[in-house]
């Protein structure tokens, strides 16, 4: 088998299993799943946040201190 027959053979497998075998999800569950992801990334960029300023507070405070 050539190497050209080989990629052609490869190539249609993967059309018929992309076509024939795979569940795709439905536009309203690609809706709500990216709004999912959303919510959740602001929420841990709120936590990110709040530590970068807890600890700026922190540090702030530690090295005003005269010893």
């Amino acid at each position: 088998m050539s190497i050209v027959s080989s990629i052609k053979g490869y190539t249609k497998e993967s059309y018929n299993e992309l076509v024939h075998k795979v569940s795709w999800p439905t536009v309203p569950e690609v809706f709500s799943s990216a709004v999912i992801v959303m919510i959740a990334s602001l929420i841990i960029a709120l936590v990110v946040f709040l530590m970068d300023v807890s600890f700026e507070e922190i540090m702030g405070f530690i090295y005003s201190l005269k010893f």
